[in-house]
Formats: C-alpha cells, structure tokens, sequence
C-alpha cells in the first residue's frame, strides 16, 4: 500500500513571522501521527526557521523550486545542495514554473537530476490546458511531460519520487476534476508511462497525488479512489484549519 502524501504548496505567500505561526498551529494539529505523511512547501525565505520548528516533528519540509545548477554565478537561483539542507522534497515542472517562467521538460529534467543527486525527492508536477483536455490531448500532453521529465532518469528506490497530476485549468480556479476521471487519468496515462520507463512494479510503488482547488469539502472524493495517493495542495494550505481538514480526510 502507498501511504498517503497531503502536501502544501505555499508559493509565494507568507513572511517568515506569518510561516512560523501557522507551522505551530499544523503542529499542534498534527502531533505525533504517522499514517499519512505531511509536506509543506513554503518560500525559501523560510526554510531556516521552519527547518528547525519542524525537527522533533512528522511534518516534512520542501522546497518550491532548484536551479539545475549545482554553483557558480546564477544571481538569484538556489542549488540543490543549498535546498538539501533544510528540505526532504522540492517541486519541480509547477504549471505556473512551466507557464510564468518558460521551463522547458529538458530543463525540467535536467532539475530532477540535480534534487535526486543530493537526495532531495522531486514532487514532479504535470497537467493539460483547458483547450487540451477539450481537443482529448490531455493523455498524450501528460504523458510527453512524464517521458521528458524523466528521460535518462535511474530510480532505484520508487519512493525517491512523486509524481503531481495538476490540470492546469482547476488551479486556483475553483473547478476540480473530477474524483472518477483523475482516478482513471492516472491508472490509465500516468502508471502505463511510469512503467514503459521503469517497469510496472515501480510504477505502482510511486506516490501520485492530485492538485488543483483542492479543500475539506472534495477532498475525501479523491482519497476514495485507489490511484490517488494523495493532494498536492495550494491555496487551502494556507489555512490551518482547512488543510488540517484536508488531512483529516485521508483517515
């Protein structure tokens, strides 16, 4: 059975006095249990301070994003190795990196080699366009994004990666997919490409979660379906109360 992955997705929110008080309450809510693990991705910002509040606790801590640089003159970027320090996992291929920013799957690729080199888990995110999913190229977008991302990639241990089925369309939008038809986009496109690339018994170690308007209310309809191991969640991550809630549907 793959354990459940409830993760956050802070993006650009939250001083660091404002992150440190909302860990707190995520601790105390939390506490000590182990049956679903618990991630949260916040500004690099506060990756020190969050590091060390979250030492005694269950939560793991992730980084939004790596340069593909290991040093060097990269004004502005993070390496791997500065993430590693503080981070377990780190998103990469985020709709919003690919859209905003212009990356590339090579360069997503070449980002997921730098985080597996030092340890750091990539979360890799993927999704389709509105007009994609419209036209039925949402299996064939999806699966071009995995192919790239992880063309030349060794994975010797399936739990290294997780994998973030995000349609683009329901970020931040308010609109979800569907519980039934992300359950079948997975078992149909995403586990048949993870295992042409490593076989299918690795294919079905590894996690994948779905994200897009994730909240308390749709949450458990997801976590019914047994390809879904679990949300990657935005905006709802900023509350404690409701990605608390959002956990609780995993029980």
């Amino acid at each position: 059975m793959r354990k459940p992955l409830i993760a956050g997705n802070w993006k650009m929110n939250k001083t660091e006095a404002e992150a440190i008080s909302l860990v707190r309450k995520l601790i105390q809510g939390v506490k000590s249990q182990t049956s679903v693990d618990v991630l949260l991705c916040p500004p690099f910002t506060s990756l020190s301070q969050l590091h060390k509040l979250l030492v005694s606790s269950p939560i793991l801590l992730g980084a939004q994003n790596i340069s593909e640089q290991k040093a060097g003159a990269y004004t502005g970027e993070i390496s791997a190795e500065m993430a590693g320090e503080f981070c377990s996992h780190v998103l990469l291929g985020h709709s919003e990196r690919r859209a905003i920013f212009h990356e590339s799957d090579e360069l997503i690729n070449q980002k997921i080699q730098s985080a597996l080199s030092v340890d750091l888990i990539p979360v890799l995110c993927v999704g389709e366009l509105l007009e994609e999913r419209e036209s039925g190229e949402a299996a064939n977008v999806i699966s071009r994004q995995l192919q790239a991302g992880l063309k030349g990639i060794h994975l010797p241990d399936p739990e290294k990666l997780v994998i973030a089925y995000e349609p683009i369309w329901a970020i931040g939008s308010g609109k979800s997919a569907s519980a039934d038809d992300t359950g079948s986009l997975i078992g149909g496109v995403i586990r048949p490409t993870l295992a042409g690339i490593w076989g299918d018994d690795t294919s079905q170690k590894i996690r994948v979660l779905y994200g897009g308007s994730v909240n308390p209310g749709n949450a458990r309809g997801f976590f019914s379906q047994s390809e879904i191991d679990g949300a990657l969640v935005g905006g709802a991550s900023l509350s404690a109360d409701k990605f608390l809630g959002i956990i609780e549907q995993t029980f």
